[in-house]
């Protein structure tokens, strides 16, 4: 999967996890299940203790989703920063989880507020990474109209990631709906333009295009098998790679 296949060691040092806000509400629609939570941060810290650094990025659309609210004559400025505080409360459940199991965290914010939050600055975060804290980014951009997709490539391509992991509830990118159609294939590998040309989904198109323009690469995996941030960072084959066009040598998208 990775550019140097599975092995003993990472392949990759600096990582930019992706986390929806559906995936802290569990079963549990609409709400933050603990149990999940903990699930996912005993994966972040398996991959932590190894000496890769990671930074995450956390949605809140299991507590508020500002775009739905917009298309009920609510502002849409003003739903998408409630989303933004959304996201927060995210960020602070999934810190303090990985507090609990002993992983030094901390959650930085787009939007000021110095009572439970350090303010996004870039270059506090890297230093967060270097000295081996998870950093959670929070509150989006600090702008409407932007998803936590594009926070995700923003964040990753200023800290210098060198990918983005996207947690989801299936195993990678499929031409079909797999829980609609059992006939659905899943992609192994695919290209920017690939995505983009066949409306596939991994992320919005404002962010797979900052990807593309930066030569990062998205990893789309299932989150909830336990281990599988590990595997992907290892570079085993799991999920769905998107990146640059291959060499000859590689074998073709299925």
């Amino acid at each position: 999967m990775g550019p140097n296949g599975s092995g003993s060691q990472p392949v990759y040092r600096r990582v930019l996890l992706k986390l929806s806000g559906e995936a802290f509400a569990g079963r549990d629609s609409g709400s933050i299940d603990t149990e999940t939570v903990y699930l996912i941060a005993n994966q972040v810290k398996e991959v932590a203790q190894s000496g890769v650094q990671v930074a995450c990025v956390v949605g809140g659309g299991n507590i508020w989703r500002g775009k739905v609210a917009a298309h009920a004559n609510m502002d849409r400025t003003t739903a998408d920063y409630m989303g933004m505080l959304a996201t927060v409360i995210n960020a602070l459940a999934l810190q303090d989880a990985l507090e609990d199991i002993g992983i030094p965290t901390r959650v930085q914010t787009a939007i000021s507020m110095s009572q439970v939050a350090e303010p996004y600055i870039r270059r506090r975060a890297i230093r967060h990474l270097e000295k081996g804290r998870v950093v959670i980014f929070a509150a989006g951009t600090g702008n409407p109209y932007f998803t936590t997709d594009t926070t995700a490539a923003l964040r990753a391509l200023e800290i210098g990631a060198e990918a983005i992991l996207k947690a989801t509830q299936v195993d990678g990118v499929y031409n079909a709906d797999p829980k609609k159609d059992p006939t659905a294939v899943r992609f192994e590998r695919l290209e920017y333009l690939e995505v983009l040309q066949l409306g596939l989904e991994v992320l919005d198109n404002t962010a797979l295009t900052l990807c593309m323009d930066n030569g990062l690469p998205i990893i789309v995996f299932e989150l909830m098998r336990q281990g599988n941030i590990k595997r992907v960072i290892w570079g085993e084959s799991i999920g769905t790679f998107v990146g640059r066009a291959q060499s000859s040598a590689t074998p073709a998208v299925p």
